[in-house]
């Protein structure tokens, strides 16, 4: 069973709100989709458990315990995460002074980062403590380059491959053979890829498959079994591979 949340469509400091970070946190029972909304607030989402999706026009951006995004106020979204996944979602009043842009971008959740966050769920907070705490979360949160993100090519063209490459990452189709399929050249599904992403067929492919492996990671997966479900003949091969996609390892997004 697949819950929808339905969610409104609200402009960037759309009505005044009570807090300068407000932290939220939920188990997600369901497998869940939210439809496309924006917020009149900043949103720093991240998971304590768990892999989750959110799509921002043709950009998929994977969000896990340690990789958040930064959804500026305003920007039109929509998310989807697994039963079983713990998300978090830290609202930040619109007018927020942090060094993040006004694009969504990945956000990496340093241990500090962490701290200063849970440190403002704190119950007993004195409001001095809370200003500086806030102020603190403003000042080190930082974009990161290691983003976990895939862009999607809209184009009739490619949508064949693209459906069935996300229904399976580990299809071993390579350019000509889908050239033979779709009737056209190898050269042009490449110009496609590279018009349309600003990548090649095999660096999207890859990037496809990263996504999918952190998902499976982060639930807990062998890194063995992880890399055979996502077209690997082997644990090295499919480090190796997700090291140069991301810049991380495997092991990052293992769960703890």
């Amino acid at each position: 069973m697949r819950v929808i949340r339905d969610l409104p469509v609200l402009a960037a400091g759309e009505g005044d709100v009570p807090f300068v970070i407000q932290g939220y946190k939920e188990v997600v029972s369901a497998d869940t989709t939210w439809n496309t909304h924006s917020h009149s607030w900043h949103e720093l989402l991240w998971n304590e458990y768990g892999a989750s999706t959110a799509v921002v026009g043709s950009q998929v951006w994977c969000i896990t315990p340690t990789l958040g995004l930064w959804m500026p106020a305003g920007q039109l979204h929509a998310a989807s995460a697994v039963a079983g996944t713990v998300y978090r979602a830290h609202f930040l009043r619109h007018g927020a002074q942090s060094t993040l842009p006004d694009v969504p971008v990945a956000v990496e959740i340093t241990d500090l980062l962490r701290l200063l966050l849970e440190r403002l769920e704190e119950p007993d907070l004195s409001p001095r403590s809370r200003e500086v705490t806030e102020a603190m979360v403003l000042d080190v949160m930082r974009p990161s380059p290691r983003a976990l993100l895939v862009h999607l090519p809209m184009s009739a063209l490619l949508q064949p491959i693209v459906d069935a490459v996300r229904a399976d990452p580990s299809d071993q189709r390579t350019l000509a053979g889908w050239a033979s399929v779709l009737g056209c050249s190898a050269r042009t599904i490449t110009r496609a890829f590279l018009r349309e992403t600003g990548m090649s067929f095999a660096r999207w492919v890859a990037s496809v498959r990263a996504q999918h492996a952190v998902r499976l990671l982060s639930l807990g997966f062998d890194v063995d079994e992880v890399a055979h479900a996502v077209g690997y003949r082997s644990a090295s091969a499919f480090g190796a591979a997700f090291r140069r996609t991301t810049g991380l390892t495997p092991g990052t997004f293992r769960t703890r």
